[in-house]
């Protein structure tokens, strides 16, 4: 498939290719789980609030579905591509089995930027996308979910839109809904929360007090938002943010609440007080416990890995780190916690309301978070253990483990006809 290649596909299928060595996997169930099972590309016209027509290209990439439904998020984006959409589906399907959900991956994407588009036409836009993939999406068939540049009421769109072409409601075609129409308590700070989770276990493993550490959080969008705040408030030092435009740093510390209140006026972050202002690039790089990116694919490379200096890499966002870089920063002894592991804590809650929806019974916050806190714990520590009982890295366990969850399933299941 020419037009998945692009810089994250191929990062995603030379991960994949490196944890197939390692297995060595059967040739056959490699050719089969290296390209995702199916991948739709739609044109979609939208009349926009001037009354002229644009087209939009839309995209849904379901990579396999030997374990169940497949799962994955929508994001709006002007760089949203094929290629792009295809990794996002591998990393799910691999990230679904690591945390023993019975979801395969998926991934869907417009190439728009929603920043310049008025509700309305959002709105248009999302009901028109929604429209072209009603006989390939649903809740036994695939899930969609928010992403970058979506949000709960990009899938509330998306559930009515559904909903009407079914004559009735169907909650579940969709996970990360207002909970007025059956979305789930907990859903939009799980992610953040669980990358939380999982490097206070690392914190934990390395003998550091969560008092004595320092984090520096790049991104703070939903993620590294609620990533911030839950570091904050559970008592370590989060001393650097940034968003796409640079961000902000101070030895002491920031208040994440006062910065978020900041934020919520309509004031620029680096505008914030006592504040030092830095590029992202100069983030990466600055001294601390734990390094959260929570932004973009590919910000850590083979040219800034060499100054990175954090203890802890918690993989927030999705591809963060190249491989060369990787090998980099196992020689220099940190330990990193790959996306596919750090990042579950969105498919986790996703596949709770998921649940919830399909037994039309809802639980309280309290119960999420606890079972939330239950499975990543537990996953972290197997991931781990088989680490150091095969002396790999981190990111090779997890895909390892992941991938080989998979491949069982298929070799369970056969070959139709």
């Amino acid at each position: 498939m020419k037009e998945c290649d692009t810089p994250t596909f191929r990062l995603a299928t030379e991960q994949f290719e490196h944890a197939a060595d390692m297995l060595k996997l059967d040739s056959n169930l490699r050719e089969r789980l290296r390209l995702p099972q199916r991948a739709v590309v739609v044109s979609i016209p939208t009349r926009m609030d001037d009354g002229s027509v644009q087209v939009f290209t839309g995209y849904r990439v379901q990579h396999d579905s030997a374990l169940g439904p497949t799962k994955g998020g929508i994001r709006y984006h002007p760089d949203v591509n094929l290629g792009e959409v295809a990794a996002l589906a591998m990393w799910m399907t691999w990230k679904c089995a690591l945390v023993n959900l019975p979801y395969g991956g998926a991934k869907g994407g417009v190439r728009c930027n929603p920043r310049t588009m008025s509700r309305n036409e959002l709105q248009r836009m999302t009901r028109r996308y929604t429209s072209e993939f009603v006989s390939v999406i649903g809740p036994d068939k695939d899930i969609p979910a928010p992403d970058v540049g979506t949000n709960a009421q990009t899938m509330a769109w998306m559930m009515d839109t559904y909903s009407q072409q079914r004559g009735y409601a169907v909650p579940g075609v969709v996970t990360g809904k207002p909970i007025v129409i059956g979305g789930s308590r907990g859903r939009e700070e799980a992610t953040g929360l669980g990358v939380v989770t999982v490097a206070l276990e690392a914190l934990d493993m390395l003998k550091v007090p969560v008092e004595d550490a320092t984090v520096v959080v790049q991104g703070f969008g939903n993620v590294g938002f609620h990533a911030a705040r839950t570091f904050h408030e559970k008592g370590a030092k989060v001393v650097a943010v940034s968003q796409s435009t640079g961000g902000i740093y101070n030895t002491d510390g920031l208040d994440i609440h006062a910065l978020m209140r900041h934020q919520s006026e309509g004031r620029l972050l680096e505008t914030f007080p006592n504040t030092t202002p830095v590029t992202n690039q100069e983030l990466l790089e600055l001294d601390c416990t734990v390094l959260v990116p929570a932004a973009l694919s590919e910000q850590i490379t083979k040219k800034n890995v060499r100054h990175i200096k954090c203890k802890i890499l918690v993989e927030a966002a999705n591809g963060p780190t190249t491989l060369e870089a990787d090998l980099i920063l196992e020689k220099k002894g940190v330990m990193v916690i790959p996306d596919i592991l750090a990042n579950s804590g969105g498919v986790i809650v996703s596949y709770f309301e998921w649940v919830q929806d399909v037994q039309k019974y809802f639980w309280e916050e309290q119960d999420i978070r606890e079972r939330l806190h239950r499975i990543l714990k537990s996953a972290f520590h197997r991931t781990m253990e088989f680490s150091r009982n095969n002396g790999i890295s981190m990111r090779t366990a997890a895909l390892m483990r992941g991938i080989d969850t998979v491949a069982q399933a298929h070799l369970a299941r056969g070959l139709y006809p």
